[in-house]
């Protein structure tokens, strides 16, 4: 570790050109050599370097150069603003100087006849309000010019423009490479009645195949001659070799025939030509399917609103979202996306909630309730307090939780890598091994006069070993395709995370989805999570003299300073039937067992059979009663005053409806379900035998919860925990994937792996269902991937030669490698139309969350 962590600051870069896994590995090694560069993990799906590194030690402008000195660039956001106040040139040089030395910030161009300043920053490092803040404490206005405030994709322009220039490459190669084709080709079939003959000059071909491999054909050679001077390699080597070695026998062999490659009928134009144009081919159709892939985040983002209305000095002023402060009182009229999150101030509405939890119904939304931004307002107008801005909103939250999730590397990936990484370099000894041996050895026993190439009309009689092992090399290292090896497993993570958060289930990462894939044990904490945590008071039970309200006003005594949902309930209960607890003088929980309270100098006891037992306390009498009350899956708490028991309260918690469904669901996917509670067995095996639970966990501390999802990990078994994510946060963290469900809008803060925002037990299924068929693409990929390279790499080596007389041409070989990356993205985007099994059953409502729409302003 070059650098101290507490020094260390994380950043997010955003690298276009990246085309394979020997980029993701060039980027890596040129970010990590970099001094003060502490880790550094680049995703190849969505193109982006997740950097710790030490600021004092290196800058933004060091890793961009760094990037961009091996052929990629790191694209910045970039903003437009209006200054106002600049009066002279030391105006705009205070304000340059002031703006660039704000960690993340590239460049500051300050116009002072404009009166403005163009910023290139990292936004993950330095958000925009922190530059408008660095002018306005000098003095200057500062807003964002409205185009800015349109917050344009810088990606997504990146990414167009990459299609826009391979599309110019893929017709100027296309064209010629198909007119070489034909001047090749033209003394076979019935071309020469169609053909002119002069086409097939060799002179001519030459001047039509140069402006090919020295145009569209040029970034090979550029990007490759760019890692070597840094000492890497990337798949430019492997073009830049196939295409210059074919292009130059071929221009060796036109102007000087009797140098020993194989004379002017060896002059393979066309395999210089079409090799270049299918490359190009390859890149062109990966640009544009590959930004499908992150079509959630894109989908995401286009909810964020782009304007607020904001109370001012009574007014309404209507400004940029990002200019909202917490506990501005904003308004919001029918039709309108709510802007920020905030608590309602005054009005009455119902809200369409759904692009955030996936409720099909609006909520209504009165004075106190929660509004959500980004949501729609459907009816009424309301005014509300912001409470949460910027990145703490619940959709910020969430988009950062995907992308994070997209920048993490699944475990199954490392095989990937590890091949990837060892690729290029494998590739070109297996292609100079692949020249000797033709070279030396099979060119003389097995070449045949009559030879051809693969799908191609004339003979290669003129070539000789030289021309003829080269051939062959050269195909070795065109038909390899490591692109596909380095996609197979991000590209899928994409596809999983994006559509997971389509169903309001977030993953914190590639390795929580594959974790997730092989659970064999899933664990609810019953309380809260198989039930709707609202239990009531459902019987009473006096033991001799005692009259029920009095030992029910007694159990609300003890219970009134107590916030366990189940103590909740039994001062409802009481006030129900008008009886006011009175405050006692002091009151003392003692988890898993009760609570002890003291009420003008009586000691209150309530909760179960270990605590009368500790106080000594005869129980016996009503042992039957509670064991019948505990039968129906009611909780039975026994209430002694100073050392004589007085009675039971029975209290009992509902079901979600959706509990019994989700348990049948996981166990038709051949997973164990248990259930973690501290009730006593009795009361945990009724309700267990009500959902159909198969594994009870019963009398379990909260402090103990932990450790017995840790047994269940030392019986082998991969286990999940289901839970709240507050008081299950130990087990959460212990479990090999921890699930918090009903996490609702503050998903950031939740403890486990897996986060479901809405409180509906069919999402865990869903959760499962999803991460199951992403690792089955991963698979699928990889299969594809591995299987394509051991087959095409030995058909490359020519080892069907011997038996058919043909060998692959590096056109087709180009043309194959073109198709095999492809897919690989292809198969991936299948994944943009899955729908979990739960769901196609019309198991609960479909969610809506991420699905296009048009976000008034």
């Amino acid at each position: 570790m070059p650098t101290e962590t507490k020094h260390l600051r994380k950043i997010n870069l955003r690298v276009a050109g990246m085309t394979c896994a020997s980029c993701v590995a060039n980027t890596e090694k040129a970010l990590g050599d970099l001094p003060g560069v502490a880790n550094v993990t680049v995703n190849l799906a969505t193109g982006k370097a997740a950097v710790e590194y030490d600021p004092a030690k290196v800058t933004l402008a060091e890793m961009q150069k760094a990037v961009a000195d091996i052929g990629y660039e790191v694209v910045l956001d970039r903003s437009h603003l209006q200054v106002t106040g600049m009066h002279c040139a030391s105006c705009v040089t205070n304000i340059e100087q002031a703006v660039g030395e704000l960690p993340g910030v590239k460049k500051v161009v300050a116009n002072l006849a404009m009166g403005s300043a163009e910023v290139e920053y990292v936004a993950d490092v330095t958000p925009l309000s922190q530059v408008k803040k660095a002018i306005q404490e000098l003095g200057y206005g500062a807003t964002e010019k409205v185009e800015g405030a349109e917050a344009l994709d810088r990606e997504r322009e990146a990414r167009q423009r990459e299609i826009r220039r391979q599309r110019l490459n893929l017709i100027i190669s296309g064209i010629l490479g198909l007119i070489v084709m034909l001047g090749t080709f033209q003394p076979y079939w019935i071309l020469p009645n169609i053909i002119p003959a002069w086409l097939n000059n060799k002179v001519v071909l030459f001047f039509l195949t140069t402006p090919v491999v020295f145009g569209p054909g040029r970034q090979f050679f550029i990007n490759s001659w760019n890692g070597l001077k840094r000492g890497v390699t990337d798949m430019n080597l492997l073009y830049a070799t196939g295409i210059g070695a074919a292009y130059l026998i071929a221009v060796i062999n036109t102007f000087w025939p009797d140098a020993g490659f194989g004379g002017r009928e060896a002059t393979f134009y066309e395999a210089a030509a079409l090799l270049t144009a299918f490359i190009i081919l390859g890149r062109y159709l990966e640009a544009v399917t590959r930004g499908r892939t992150s079509e959630a985040i894109r989908r995401l983002m286009k909810l964020q609103p782009k304007r607020a209305r904001v109370i001012r000095d009574g007014q309404e002023v209507d400004i940029p979202a990002e200019e909202v402060q917490v506990d501005d009182i904003m308004l919001v009229r029918p039709g309108e996306a709510i802007p920020v999150d905030g608590i309602v101030t005054e009005g009455y509405s119902s809200v369409d909630q759904s692009m955030i939890t996936g409720e099909s119904m609006p909520v209504e939304k009165k004075v106190g309730d929660e509004a959500i931004g980004a949501t729609i307002n459907k009816t009424g107008a309301f005014k509300f307090r912001a409470t949460r801005v910027g990145k703490d909103t619940a959709l910020s939250q969430i988009i950062k939780l995907v992308e994070d999730a997209q920048t993490t590397k699944a475990p199954i990936q490392r095989i990937a890598d590890l091949v990837a990484g060892r690729f290029i370099l494998g590739v070109h000894a297996l292609a100079l091994v692949t020249f000797l041996f033709w070279f030396f050895a099979g060119f003389a026993l097995w070449f045949d006069p009559l030879s051809r190439l693969m799908l191609t009309p004339y003979p290669i009689t003129a070539v000789g070993a030289f021309g003829f092992a080269l051939l062959v090399s050269v195909t070795v290292l065109v038909i390899s395709c490591p692109c596909a090896v380095g996609l197979a497993t991000p590209s899928a993570i994409m596809g999983g995370t994006g559509k997971a958060a389509e169903y309001g289930i977030l993953f914190k990462g590639g390795d929580a989805i594959e974790a997730t894939s092989k659970l064999q044990v899933v664990i609810f904490d019953k309380t809260g999570t198989l039930t709707r945590g609202q239990p009531s008071v459902t019987d009473v039970v006096a033991w001799q003299q005692m009259k029920k309200d009095e030992v029910l006003r007694l159990a609300a005594v003890a219970e009134k300073n107590s916030e366990h949902p189940l103590g909740e309930a039994i001062v409802r209960g009481a006030r129900a039937q008008g009886l006011e607890p009175e405050d006692a003088q002091s009151f003392n929980a003692i988890p898993g067992h009760g609570v002890t309270a003291q009420l003008d100098g009586r000691t209150i006891l309530l909760g179960n059979r270990k605590l009368m037992a500790e106080q000594q306390i005869a129980f016996d009498g009503m042992l039957p009663e509670a064991e019948r009350l505990e039968s129906e899956g009611k909780t039975a708490m026994f209430v002694a005053v100073d050392g004589k028991l007085a009675g039971i309260v029975a209290v009992a918690d509902t079901l979600k409806e959706t509990s019994a469904q989700a348990v049948a669901d996981l166990h038709r996917m051949g997973l164990q379900v248990a259930m973690l509670t501290g009730d006593n067995r009795r009361t945990a095996e009724a309700i267990a035998k009500q959902v159909g639970i198969d594994r009870v966990l019963a009398e379990v501390l909260p402090e103990n919860k932990a450790d017995t999802v840790k047994k269940l990990q030392s019986e082998g078994y991969r286990v999940a925990m289901v839970g709240d994510g507050i008081n299950d946060a130990p087990a959460l963290a212990q479990a090999d994937v921890g699930i918090a469900i009903g996490s609702g809008t503050d998903v950031a803060k939740e403890t486990g792996q897996v986060i479901l925002i809405k409180d509906d037990l069919l999402d865990v299924v869903a959760g499962i269902q999803v991460a199951q068929a992403t690792i089955r693409k991963v698979k699928e990929n990889l299969f594809w991937a591995f299987g394509y390279n051991t087959l095409a790499i030995p058909l490359g080596m020519g080892v069907i030669y011997p038996f058919t007389h043909q060998v692959v041409s590096p056109e087709l070989a180009a043309l194959l490698m073109a198709t095999s990356s492809l897919s690989v993205t292809l198969n991936t985007l299948r994944m943009r139309g899955y729908i979990p099994p739960i769901r196609r059953r019309g198991g609960g409502q479909v969610a809506t969350s991420l699905q296009p729409r048009e976000v008034p302003a």
